[in-house]
């Protein structure tokens, strides 16, 4: 009995340490997946995903015959749950099992959109119409106007959505949809701007909130650098205090739209579009472009300042003037390089 008992005990520790070094070199091995993603549908079982593996020859039949013996020693890697999951690109099959287990916690992987400061609707669709693992759900222009709030308190709803969503960078995870971001920008935008309403400086020449939403889309494209803003939108607030034109080319340009070819003309300047502001006095009917957080502020909180022009020197800031002759002079010496002698 003693010596049957040994053999057993002899043929069952060569059996454990035969399966325990062709499993230590089978763990080895790496799985040269092709996408940076894996997604798990709902049903799916680690012996399924093994058996896809297998039909893409990334796994032998060995190898997924090891890889359910292992699933019997550790069934809680069985239990895979619904998600895209990022994963390295050469992964250990052991590893990745244990990766999606821990992803059952709801780390699925997060992908980003961004609303870019000083774009318009048109050209944020576009990018959101291409961004990865998001459903598309939107139908036309018309029903963002319908999707976005707008406060009861603040007047009338804009027929037009552009600015209504707030330039951020927005985390969703697989499957979420275009709807779902939007109203988010568009929370986000509403509170944002109510702030800045709620602290806005007293005497500014704003009827409501949205006025204050088209002077920083307006700084928004005068301006990128941001210390500047204060400034350049105090400049609009002056004009529009004295009753003069806010000759600004970025809403000449908006207005345009696609017949814009790059290069604006004394013809575009004379066009009569709503939103040309040589034509008109006052504020454009609506926004422009999307306005970063900065712009917002400065539109409500403009600098003290007697400036009346500004123009660019080329290097991303702006020269201030307080009479059309110091523009003009200005003007020589940033555009037409007459520097002053």
């Amino acid at each position: 009995m003693i010596r049957t008992l040994f053999v057993v005990l002899l043929v069952s520790l060569v059996s454990f340490f035969g399966l325990t070094n062709i499993w230590q070199q089978y763990s080895q091995s790496t799985l040269p997946l092709k996408e940076a993603y894996i997604e798990i549908k709902a049903g799916d079982s680690a012996m399924k995903l093994c058996r896809n593996w297998q039909q893409q020859n990334l796994l032998s039949n060995a190898q997924c015959r090891w890889l359910s013996i292992y699933l019997r020693v550790h069934p809680e890697l069985s239990k895979l749950h619904q998600g895209v999951y990022r994963v390295p690109t050469e992964q250990k099959p052991t590893r990745l099992l244990q990766m999606l287990h821990l992803f059952a916690s709801g780390k699925v992987a997060q992908f980003a959109f961004s609303i870019k400061e000083g774009e318009t609707l048109n050209q944020s669709l576009k990018r959101l119409a291409e961004a990865e693992y998001l459903k598309h759900d939107l139908t036309d222009k018309a029903a963002l106007v319908e999707l976005a709030k707008w406060p009861d308190a603040w007047g009338d709803k804009p027929a037009n959505a552009e600015a209504l969503f707030f330039a951020e960078t927005y985390n969703y995870t697989a499957n979420s949809t275009s709807t779902e971001l939007l109203k988010r920008a568009n929370e986000l935008l509403i509170q944002r701007l109510q702030q800045a309403w709620d602290n806005r400086q007293a005497q500014l020449p704003y009827k409501n909130p949205y006025e204050l939403l088209i002077m920083a889309s307006i700084v928004e494209k005068e301006s990128g650098h941001e210390p500047e803003k204060p400034l350049v939108s105090s400049v609009f607030v002056n004009r529009l205090a004295l009753g003069m034109k806010l000759q600004t080319d970025p809403t000449v340009i908006y207005g345009l739209g696609d017949s814009f070819n790059g290069d604006i003309t004394r013809a575009d300047l004379r066009n009569p579009h709503l939103y040309n502001t040589y034509q008109h006095f006052g504020l454009p009917p609506g926004p422009i472009a999307a306005p970063s957080g900065s712009s917002i502020l400065a539109a409500a909180q403009p600098a003290k300042s007697d400036w009346l022009y500004f123009v660019s020197k080329g290097d991303g800031t702006h020269q201030f003037s307080r009479t059309l002759k110091e523009h003009n002079a200005a003007v020589q010496q940033y555009i037409f390089g007459k520097k002053k002698q």
